[in-house]
């Protein structure tokens, strides 16, 4: 008998490219543009690598701590892990073991698909609508959990927060999980919700609007009991997750509030003018509220635009899948990186 037979198999996700080229712009993984905050290059510098020989702590309270108190939420509230993607893979392990199929969308993040097949979790994909919008009653039915991206990816379009909540409010017997990656650049936090819906997990980043994707910090609000059981499985599986950079850099991105919403508004204003040069070229999109634009052209397939533009050292994302082959990803960079892509798209369209 092979040992093959007992290998549990599972088709990766498939990260966005991290090129080595130099001088290229790169608007596939919806990075921030812009760097940190002036507060985590204090923090850094103040970083004392004899403490390196010693275990970080496994409670992360610094960083538990500072997010807290940030969003103004109790302590015993607040999961960390390495990237929003650890957090929502614990999540996937620790809440969905029914028999039921848990729900998320036909087109949204991949990671939710390979989670469920690794950790052998009955699946269904709800169709989106044809401009692809969430239909909440798609997750009125019986099942063994949700998951909503909200603002959706790779679309980029948000759904009302009275929408997020009809959603928990139907869904009271399983966790409904809200991943909010990119809510910060448009979109209506279901934060306030936690209090109300003991139910209810919701999951953010520092690698978008905080300009810290390098350093892998994800982190989730929820009801005590949640976030206990949460904590349980994670002990249970690491007791180490986060190193201590990641613990005192996090925890200095929080103090400026300021900086913040300055970068973040720098982004909005940027996607807004891109959304209007996009327009005047004849693209097609929805009205994203994250840092990228999911848009198609009528006249040119997606991989002859993608195709042109990497010849002339412009990275975007493009999916070969159904229903969204044609459409490209545009992360949101610089002004100067997005007048450049215009440029060049006015060339091929």
């Amino acid at each position: 008998m092979s040992w093959e037979n007992n290998v549990r198999t599972v088709v990766p996700y498939t990260p966005g490219e991290q090129p080595k080229i130099k001088n290229i712009i790169k608007l596939n993984t919806n990075e921030n543009p812009y760097p940190p905050a002036p507060e985590v290059y204090e923090a850094y510098k103040n970083v004392n690598l004899e403490d390196y020989r010693k275990y970080p702590d496994p409670t992360c309270g610094k960083l538990v701590d500072a997010i807290s108190s940030f969003y103004k939420v109790d302590k015993d509230q607040v999961f960390v892990g390495v990237g929003s993607d650890d957090v929502l893979s614990m999540a996937f392990l620790t809440f969905f073991n029914s028999e039921k199929p848990v729900l998320f969308p036909d087109i949204t993040y991949s990671f939710y698909d390979v989670w469920a097949n690794l950790y052998r979790i009955p699946f269904e994909q709800k169709p989106l609508r044809e401009d692809f919008t969430i239909d909440p009653e798609d997750y009125f039915g019986e099942n063994g959990g949700v998951v909503i991206a909200n603002p959706n990816a790779p679309t980029g379009v948000a759904l009302p927060l009275s929408d997020i909540e009809e959603i928990v409010k139907r869904n009271s017997d399983v966790v409904v999980i809200v991943d909010e990656a990119y809510v910060d650049f448009g979109g209506e936090s279901a934060l306030p919700l936690i209090d109300k819906y003991d139910n209810l997990l919701v999951v953010k980043t520092y690698s978008k609007s905080r300009s810290l994707a390098g350093l892998r910090i994800g982190y989730a609000f929820g009801s005590k009991k949640l976030i206990k059981y949460l904590l349980d499985a994670k002990f249970s599986f690491n007791s180490y997750t986060m190193n201590m950079p990641s613990l005192e850099l996090g925890a200095a991105a929080m103090e400026n509030r300021e900086y913040f919403e300055e970068t973040v508004a720098k982004v909005v204003a940027t996607r807004e003018r891109t959304k209007k040069e996009l327009k005047a070229l004849g693209f097609e999109f929805g009205d994203s509220k994250t840092n990228f634009i999911f848009a198609k052209h009528p006249s040119k397939s997606g991989k002859e635009i993608f195709d042109y533009l990497r010849a002339h050292d412009i990275i975007v994302r493009r999916f070969d899948l159904p229903r969204i082959s044609e459409y490209l990803r545009i992360s949101i960079g610089t002004d100067e990186e997005m007048d450049t892509l215009i440029s060049v798209l006015k060339e091929i369209v």
